[in-house]
């Protein structure tokens, strides 16, 4: 209840106090009130439970504007913090009553947490922008599994292994690049599904290297120098799909262009560099051409964004590679951030299309 309708109530049930009790509160006491709520710790969305009231802040990840069976609006928000997310329901809302606030924003909430379907949501009664001095950019920061020094330190061991030296020489222009590489060890690997965190590309990358090592010698017929280096190129292009500062989400280029075909460029210039330095000559175009191939088809099929299946053997391993160490991590990720630790199922994922058996909690 807002504190206007709290001091309405009061005057009504309390008709000896005057105007004058009224206006102190609403000029002094108020502000007061409102200054140490801010300053209240806050409970992180990994450990709020079914019947918390919350009064605090959070990120706007996502907000939607639906109707109902019967044609009234709710808003349907996302709400994050660094420990995770909680989908927040706001009945009956008019339209131009939440224009003043945008996905990537900053919100001051009021609500209560219930179970619905097994999951906590959060049933919102007040939004509204939450002013800068309120805000601890630290509590929404989602951090990476593991530190991004040593990814990188690893990522260029792994290219440095490269037995080709005109290929270990493209992996060296392409690494070589300060600004390239500052973006790659601060980029998320998506926006919703995984390794959707700054440093998640990374992390993204390294994991599936370091399979690709490692199954390179259980299936020696795999080139090993284009399967590595295809690792290294094929989500390369995210540094300029997406944004994450600190909102993740799309760029201009990146809705027009996507991942694939800017992978592509930066292949493309990295490779104007290596052509031009001894040794650069003898790159073959048809390592270049499987390259490229790897790139464009590692999302395995036409329905999932990719314009070529994979045709070779490199192509069919990155793609398979690139599929488990997403979708292991989402499946990880999403047991780990479910707030509800009561129960041994997560809620429905829409996006996986099944819930997680999470176990028996421990005694």
């Amino acid at each position: 209840m807002r504190l206007f309708e709290v001091l309405s109530v009061l005057r009504i049930r309390r008709p000896e106090l005057g105007f004058g009790s009224i206006r102190y509160w609403l000029n002094v006491v108020s502000p007061r009130l409102s200054s140490l709520d801010s300053r209240m710790p806050r409970t992180f969305v990994k450990e709020l439970k079914d019947g918390d009231n919350v009064n605090q802040i959070f990120l706007l990840a996502d907000k939607q504007l639906r109707a109902n069976r019967n044609a009234n609006l709710y808003l349907l928000a996302t709400l994050r913090d660094r420990t995770g997310v909680i989908s927040g329901l706001m009945w009956n809302v008019a339209e131009d009553s939440v224009q003043h606030i945008s996905a990537g924003d900053y919100v001051r909430v009021r609500g209560k947490v219930q179970v619905f379907q097994g999951g906590l949501q959060m049933i919102v009664v007040q939004m509204d922008s939450a002013p800068e001095s309120e805000v601890d950019p630290e509590e929404f920061l989602v951090k990476p599994q593991a530190n991004v020094g040593p990814l990188l330190t690893r990522l260029k061991e792994l290219m440095d292994s490269l037995e080709s030296a005109p290929l270990k020489l493209l992996a060296e222009c392409i690494l070589e690049d300060p600004s390239l590489v500052d973006d790659l060890c601060a980029a998320p690997a998506g926006v919703k599904a995984h390794h959707a965190y700054q440093g998640g590309l990374i992390e993204h990358i390294v994991g599936m290297a370091e399979v690709a090592d490692r199954i390179s010698e259980l299936y020696p017929s795999l080139n090993r120098d284009l399967l590595l280096l295809g690792v290294l190129l094929h989500d390369l292009g995210k540094i300029r799909e997406l944004c994450w500062d600190p909102t993740l989400s799309y760029t201009d280029e990146g809705q027009l262009l996507g991942h694939m075909n800017i992978a592509i460029e930066i292949l493309n210039e990295k490779l104007l560099i290596a052509r031009s330095r001894p040794g650069g000559q003898q790159i073959l175009p048809e390592d270049v051409l499987r390259l490229k191939h790897m790139i464009l088809s590692h999302h395995g099929t036409l329905d999932f964004g990719s314009p070529r299946v994979p045709m070779t053997p490199e192509a069919i391993a990155l793609h398979l590679i690139d599929n488990l160490d997403a979708k292991l991590h989402e499946f990880t990720r999403t047991i780990a951030d479910d707030p509800n630790t009561q129960s041994p199922w997560t809620p429905y994922s829409p996006r996986i299309e099944r819930r997680l058996f999470k176990g028996y909690p421990r005694k």
